[in-house]
């Protein structure tokens, strides 16, 4: 369960990046002022995005404090 719920934020991470990486490539045509629309449009993905991985970073923090997973890795002080 785990698993699936940060590979779903992840998935919404890389997601909102991908959309804000669309507003940001679909340029003006040449002569013409940028459409604020779409600058509006590619801050909020990219706002979504920052607080998409502050949540999920948030959340991995609360789960090893209460103990629901537990670090593995390299021993510390060796």
């Amino acid at each position: 369960m785990k698993q699936l719920l940060v590979g779903i934020a992840f998935a919404g991470i890389i997601g909102s990046l991908a959309s804000a990486l669309f507003f940001m490539m679909r340029g003006s045509k040449p002569g013409e002022a940028d459409d604020p629309k779409r600058a509006r449009r590619m801050v909020r993905a990219l706002a979504m995005r920052v607080g998409l991985s502050v949540l999920l970073f948030i959340c991995v923090l609360i789960a090893w404090k209460l103990g629901y997973i537990q670090p593995t890795g390299i021993p510390q002080g060796q």
